[in-house]
């Protein structure tokens, strides 16, 4: 609990004059709850004071009883307002405060690194910034504030009991005392439960974002009954997990229930025998009664909130494990001026590591600005690793790399990242129009730039030719285009940055030959003038390219202009070869291969080389 309140405590801050405003209507409230049960009290001592018993109270008569009346109804009126006042208070600061916790939980996941997230699920944190958050409103205002009026409540009333009536008043003591001995056990128990709920929906959530984003070969395969299976099986732990939850919190409300029956039959027994005793008047016993039913309002309030904060409080500590999560890469805290950014990099005896597993080995490489450098090698030898160093997506344990003679880590990340674009394998696209997906480049582009950029990558006609051109909306992660249309928009969009370094990562993989042409004629156009880094198993591709770097386990092998590798160094001739071949065959054929088989294994060429 303590975790979740130091959670929200920045949050909730801003928020405090509508909190304190709601505080003092809650306050109103309550007292206008305690004077609510007068009017009735002295009605019934004016009547029976007619009837010639002796209260305190003068007769009743017509102008008396309906001013008590009127008192009563105005008494109710505002206790109603108060109420109100205080509920939508409380409301809004809840409301206000999970929004403003959930844009800082979620700018923080966005600090993650890549490995955090490849090593986490999705769908879970995405249930811990959602509905997660939305809990913890019960904690912060929405039942914690109600929690401390009620609170009051029972002080304010149990102390005007005591005066009423000391020794009744010992019962309603009582009865609080074994509430709350019988509430302590079961909130922890309730917020065990809630922790295990929580965690099985998570583990719900992600079976089905893994079922529906994997939905192609799902079906391709016929695998919908296994992995319906799998979703029933999961959605079955956590029914049984919240009704464990749920039955906790009922139990602890029933309980109450029975303690608030057991105090009112002993306070109706006792008040008769105090009345009968002269002890107290008839409207004493009533109004005694009155706040005794008042009283224990608060606690079954106070049961049915102490599971609704319990619950609350085990999402808490999910979302406070979220944010406790430190992020690898960070910008420094005096970062240095890029200024003009010309594009030369510099990796000086680089080494990194990946689970305790280190990847590149002492890397050193030099690129000019403006240089096109193809990076080739077997899978696994460490070529993405190495390109994902210029973004910062990691950073390397040893060495140092530079760009335009600063080190990375010296710079602003964001800075940093501005001057690179990055072509995935996958060119992901947003469920927008291919408009506004271009206009991601560069957000404040006009329309007038966004098609220029894209009549300068060759992509103006087919866009066009699309339904509604660049207004046409593309699916989720752009899946109503195919891949090469997708790599297209996205060099587009790389091309609208503007950005002096371009980074390709298997640009054109799984392409047929006429896409991965077109593909590669617009990113010709698009690295003119800048630094290309280009990831490939593509001859083609490392033909294009001013200088090829051969990667194998994390070292580099060769390094040097294409048709200087083909004549000096056997093994890339070998593969490229290899690659023109397969090449050759896929145009004569005009059928697509498959990606897996778009180039032979580079370990297989090498050994053969080696026989030979």
């Amino acid at each position: 609990m303590r975790r979740t309140l130091g959670l929200i405590a920045p949050d909730l801050r801003p928020q405090v004059r509508l909190v304190a405003g709601g505080t003092v209507a809650l306050l109103a409230e309550v007292v206008f709850r305690v004077a609510e049960p007068w009017p009735m009290k002295i009605v019934i001592d004016s009547v029976l004071s007619s009837l010639g018993a002796t209260t305190g109270y003068a007769p009743a008569n017509l102008a008396r009883l309906l001013g008590l009346g009127a008192a009563l109804i105005a008494i109710v009126a505002m206790r109603a307002l108060c109420n109100y006042l205080a509920t939508v208070s409380f409301a809004l600061a809840g409301s206000r405060t999970a929004i403003a916790l959930r844009r800082r939980a979620f700018h923080h996941v966005q600090t993650l690194s890549q490995q955090f997230h490849s090593r986490n699920r999705s769908a879970d944190t995405v249930q811990r910034l959602v509905s997660d958050v939305a809990r913890m409103q019960d904690v912060a205002v929405t039942a914690g504030l109600p929690l401390a009026a009620n609170v009051l409540t029972l002080t304010v009333m149990l102390g005007v009991m005591v005066w009423l009536d000391p020794l009744l008043s010992l019962v309603v003591v009582g009865a609080i005392t074994l509430f709350f001995l019988t509430s302590s056990g079961s909130s922890k128990k309730i917020t065990s439960a809630a922790r295990r709920t929580r965690k099985s929906e998570g583990h719900l959530a992600n079976t089905a974002q893994e079922a529906l984003s994997t939905i192609k070969v799902v079906q391709a395969y016929g695998l919908e009954p296994i992995v319906e299976d799998r979703f029933v099986n999961a959605n079955q732990t956590s029914l049984h997990a919240g009704v464990r939850s749920l039955r906790l919190a009922a139990r602890l409300e029933r309980s109450t229930d029975v303690i608030v029956g057991l105090a009112s039959a002993v306070v109706l027994v006792g008040g008769g025998l105090r009345v009968l005793a002269g002890a107290m008047t008839p409207g004493d016993l009533v109004l005694f009664n009155t706040y005794l039913r008042t009283t224990m309002k608060p606690l079954r309030d106070m049961a049915k909130y102490t599971g609704r904060i319990a619950r609350a409080a085990a999402s808490g500590e999910r979302v406070a494990n979220l944010m406790d999560v430190r992020p690898d890469i960070v910008s420094p805290s005096d970062p240095v001026p890029l200024g003009h950014v010309r594009g030369s990099l510099a990796f000086e005896d680089v080494v990194t590591e990946y689970d305790g597993h280190e990847i590149l080995h002492g890397i050193n490489l030099h690129i000019d600005a403006g240089e096109h450098v193809a990076i080739v090698g077997p899978s696994g030898s460490g070529k993405s690793t190495l390109t994902s160093l210029v973004v910062r997506a990691l950073d390397p344990v040893a060495g140092r790399v530079r760009l335009d003679g600063h080190g990375l880590t010296s710079l602003d990340l964001t800075e940093l990242r501005a001057q690179v674009s990055v072509l995935h394998q996958e060119a992901v696209l947003f469920a927008d129009t291919i408009r506004e997906n271009i206009r991601m480049g560069r957000p404040d582009a006009t329309d007038a730039e966004v098609e220029a950029a894209a009549v300068a990558a060759g992509a103006h006609e087919f866009i066009t030719s699309l339904p509604d051109g660049y207004d046409t909306v593309v699916g989720e992660r752009g899946g109503t285009l195919s891949g090469g249309q997708r790599q297209r928009v996205a060099i587009v969009r790389a091309l609208l940055r503007d950005a002096p370094i371009v980074i390709l990562d298997e640009a054109t993989t799984g392409l047929d030959p006429a896409s991965a042409a077109a593909v590669l004629d617009a990113v010709d156009r698009l690295s003119r003038g800048r630094t290309l880094l280009a990831v490939t198993h593509e001859t083609e591709v490392a033909m294009r390219a001013d200088r090829v770097v051969w990667i194998e386990d994390g070292r580099i092998q060769l390094d040097g202009a294409p048709q200087q590798l083909l004549r000096d160094a056997p093994v890339f001739r070998a593969w490229a070869a290899a690659g023109a071949a397969q090449r050759e065959l896929l145009t004569t054929d005009k059928r697509p291969a498959r990606p897996e088989h778009n180039q032979p294994d580079a370990e297989a060429i090498r050994r053969s080389h080696v026989r030979q």
